[in-house]
């Protein structure tokens, strides 16, 4: 990659306040992209996203909302339009909580596949009229390790994440007449920001990368921006596991 291989584009990152999304949005800014993101609720993370894109040069705005709001989704692409244009999307928005089966409320299965799946769905049609109008679009599906390795407590969650496969492929599909690639980057054991009071994700302990060592943020970050990238122009419709061997396919 280049240093400035994404200059003039325009990338839509949601959950982008922190984590993977922060890391994301400050990498695709590197690569020269001006950036949305986007929280559902600290404006402050936000903000903070912002402010140190455009200390180092870059341009980005903050949009609040949840995904699973059409509403979010329009506010997104209009924001992408101020920007100028639109070339990539992210859906990186999710929620990975831990029920067992029979205390999980349709309330919570709706909140988890409601941000996870729906939220995609929301942003795509939003943002693909004007992803189509690049010339060489990228849309990236953000999905998790355990979607494909399994793990307790998680079938809210990991129905979404497998979900988003289909999803991906379906895009890809429809999207390529336009130039628009569509990939499901699945990242796993990643050494994230986590409430310290919230117990470890069971597939956390239960499984171990080849080296020893859990995934950087800015690691999966680099995917993405190579996905986004012109080098990536012949990869569409595809599952890209980032795990340290974590999980083998």
């Amino acid at each position: 990659m280049s240093d400035k291989e994404l200059s003039g584009k325009v990338a839509v990152i949601t959950g982008s306040g922190r984590n993977i999304g922060r890391s994301i949005a400050l990498t695709l800014a590197e690569g020269g992209a001006a950036v949305v993101i986007n929280a559902r609720s600290n404006k402050a993370e936000a903000d903070e996203v912002v402010a140190e894109i455009e200390k180092n040069g870059g341009k980005a705005i903050a949009v609040m909302g949840d995904v699973s709001d059409p509403a979010t989704a329009k506010a997104m692409a209009a924001a992408a339009q101020k920007l100028g244009r639109l070339d990539f999307l992210i859906n990186n928005a999710a929620i990975r909580k831990e029920t067992p089966l029979e205390k999980i409320t349709f309330e919570e299965w709706r909140q988890v596949n409601g941000i996870i799946l729906d939220g995609a769905f929301h942003m795509v049609q939003a943002c693909a009229p004007l992803i189509k109008k690049s010339g060489a679009g990228a849309i990236v599906n953000i999905g998790g390790m355990s979607a494909h390795g399994g793990s307790k407590h998680r079938i809210h969650v990991l129905t979404a994440k497998s979900a988003l496969v289909g999803f991906t492929k379906a895009l890809a599909c429809d999207l390529a007449e336009d130039h628009v690639t569509v990939n499901y980057l699945s990242p796993g054991l990643i050494a994230t920001a986590r409430d310290p009071n919230a117990p470890m994700p069971q597939h956390h302990g239960a499984q171990k990368t080849l080296t020893g060592q859990r995934g950087r943020p800015e690691e999966i970050a680099s995917v993405v921006r190579f996905l986004c990238g012109p080098g990536a122009r012949y990869i569409t419709g595809q599952t890209i596991h980032a795990n340290g061997g974590a999980y083998l396919p």
